[in-house]
C-alpha cells in the first residue's frame, strides 16, 4: 500500500522549484512551517493533512473531515450505485467530494454512519485488532427469550466460513425488541444470529460505535461533522 507520508526534503522539491539538495538551506533559513511551527529536520514526515507552508506560499492545507450520518433504509452503504441510491448522494457536491466510509451498513439498516477523507482513521476503526464495540437495536418477528443471551454471549459458529463468532452481548428490552454489541462485522452477522431461533430481523438500528452515539437531533438522511473530541475518541472503549 503506497503510504500516505513523505520525507519534508521530497515534498517540497515536488511542489516547487526547489531542488532536493537545497532543501536543508531553505530549513535552516526558518522559512518552512509545518502546521504554524518551523520545520526541524529534512527528514519530518509530512501527512497528507499536514499544512506546509514556505514564506507566504501555502503547499497544502488539506483538512481531515469526519462525518456522522443518521442512514435510513433502502440507500446503499456505497460512493457509487448504478440502481440505487448511495449514502454520497444525500450529502451536498461541496461535503461528498473526497470521503469514503468507514464501516458499512446493510442496505435495509438504519443509523449510525460514518464519513470521512482520512484512510489512516478508517482503517483504524476497521481493522479486527481495534475491537471496537458497535451497538444496535433489533426489533424481530417473534418474541425474545433468555435463551437468546446465552447464545449471543457464547458465540455462534458459522460452517460456511468455519468460525465461531466472539461472544456478543444481548439485552432484552421487550418482547420483540433487543439491543446487540459486538465487536465483528461478519456478513448479516446479526440477522443470521437470530436465524438461528428462526427469528426473522425486522429492523436493525445501529445506534453507537465505540464511544460515538448517533446525535439524536438527526433525522433519517441527515448528518453533521463530527466535532475534534468526537472523532479522537470514538475508540474508547465501552464496558459492558
Amino acid at each position: 500500500m503506497e503510504s500516505k507520508y513523505a520525507r519534508l526534503d521530497r515534498f517540497i522539491s515536488m511542489r516547487t522549484d526547489i531542488k532536493r539538495r537545497d532543501v536543508r538551506r531553505v530549513l535552516a533559513q526558518g522559512r518552512i512551517r509545518v502546521d504554524g511551527i518551523p520545520a526541524c529536520s529534512i527528514n519530518q514526515r509530512i501527512g497528507e493533512f499536514s499544512h506546509v507552508a514556505i514564506d507566504e506560499q501555502v503547499l497544502q492545507a488539506k483538512l481531515a473531515r469526519y462525518f456522522m450520518m443518521n442512514k435510513p433504509c433502502c440507500v446503499v452503504s456505497a460512493t457509487k450505485d448504478e440502481r440505487h441510491k448511495t449514502v454520497l448522494d444525500l450529502l451536498g457536491a461541496a461535503d461528498r467530494a473526497g470521503l469514503h466510509i468507514a464501516g458499512r451498513l446493510d442496505f435495509n439498516s438504519t443509523g449510525l454512519l460514518l464519513l470521512t477523507n482520512d484512510g489512516r482513521w478508517s482503517r483504524q476503526l476497521s481493522t479486527p485488532e481495534a475491537n471496537i464495540c458497535k451497538s444496535y437495536r433489533v426489533t424481530l418477528e417473534k418474541p425474545i427469550c433468555e435463551d437468546y443471551v446465552d447464545a449471543f454471549a457464547q458465540g455462534m459458529f458459522f460452517p460456511f466460513e468455519g468460525i465461531t463468532t466472539k461472544p456478543a452481548k444481548l439485552s432484552i428490552i421487550s418482547d420483540y425488541v433487543a439491543e446487540v454489541s459486538l465487536v465483528e462485522g461478519r456478513y448479516h452477522q446479526i440477522k443470521r444470529m437470530f436465524g438461528r431461533f428462526r427469528n426473522r430481523v425486522l429492523e436493525l438500528h445501529r445506534f453507537a460505535i465505540g464511544g460515538l452515539v448517533l446525535d439524536p437531533s438527526l433525522a433519517l438522511g441527515q448528518s453533521r461533522e463530527l466535532t475534534e473530541w468526537e472523532a479522537s475518541n470514538i475508540r474508547e472503549k465501552i464496558q459492558w
